[in-house]
């Protein structure tokens, strides 16, 4: 029984967050913020512009380095994912890729840091809950979505204009005359958009962030290969998160373009 009871709070400490309310007397709700979420995935983000700073301005036309190489690589694969699916014209739309991708896999990669590394540093410092996977936290997830939401509406308003997304919620895919069907099927569509965004990111890392706890349980001669076989297949999981998210973004606003 006190093994168990050890390894639920084990689990629960690993699983709350460093949590500031502006309303002290409010137990979470809209007036808390998660600290650990905003301060990862903001010194990820400052990390990834700086990087690319660097490298732009380090950049040459003669032997590139491996760090140009590697900027290179990424423009190219974003680039490259753009023109095979995206049928609009932006100049929004390469960079957003790019930022989505290379932001959303360093949010994931913190997964495959040891679970116990950055909460314990922090407990020395007197910081009692840390968790350091901002995209294992659905608040995050959600902002990334509802962003990209906000701009599939702008663009679809803009493209189209605002009677030609009217007519677009009423009126298709039967008619004028069948317009509550249409305008019901239309906003499930346009509301799953950021759920599936959401939702999708948010229940692979909070899965495989999850699995990595429970390794940490075991006894500490099966912790080691167990959590090797678990990184190496989630390096694909995470890589493959990103890729999806920024697929799903570029697709969405592909549609958001289309005029007809």
């Amino acid at each position: 029984m006190n093994s168990e009871i050890g390894m639920s709070d084990y689990i629960q400490h690993h699983l709350e967050h460093l949590t500031y309310r502006l309303a002290p007397h409010v137990d979470g709700g809209f007036w808390a913020f998660h600290v650990d979420t905003l301060f990862f995935s903001i010194v990820l983000g400052v990390m990834f512009c700086g990087f690319f700073y660097v490298a732009a301005r380090r950049a040459t036309s003669g032997v590139p380095g491996k760090l140009q190489n590697l900027v290179e690589l990424l423009l190219e694969f974003a680039d490259t994912q753009v023109k095979d699916s995206f049928h609009g014209r932006s100049a929004l739309i390469g960079p957003l890729a790019l930022t989505i991708f290379t932001w959303v896999f360093m949010m994931n990669f913190m997964d495959l840091l040891p679970v116990d590394l950055l909460p314990r540093i922090a407990g020395e410092v007197g910081i009692q809950h840390l968790r350091v996977v901002p995209t294992a936290d659905p608040n995050l997830t959600f902002a990334l979505s509802i962003s990209v939401f906000f701009l599939i509406l702008f663009y679809s308003i803009k493209i189209k204009g605002i009677g030609g997304f009217l007519k677009e919620l009423t009126c298709t895919p039967f008619g004028i005359f069948f317009l509550p069907v249409n305008l019901l099927l239309k906003l499930v569509e346009e509301i799953a958009k950021p759920l599936s965004l959401a939702l999708r990111l948010f229940g692979n890392m909070y899965a495989g962030e999850l699995i990595f706890i429970l390794i940490a349980l075991l006894p500490w001669w099966s912790q080691w290969p167990l959590g090797v076989i678990w990184a190496i297949f989630h390096i694909l999981i995470i890589t493959l998160q990103a890729f999806i998210f920024m697929m799903l973004t570029i697709v969405y606003l592909s549609l958001a373009h289309e005029s007809h």
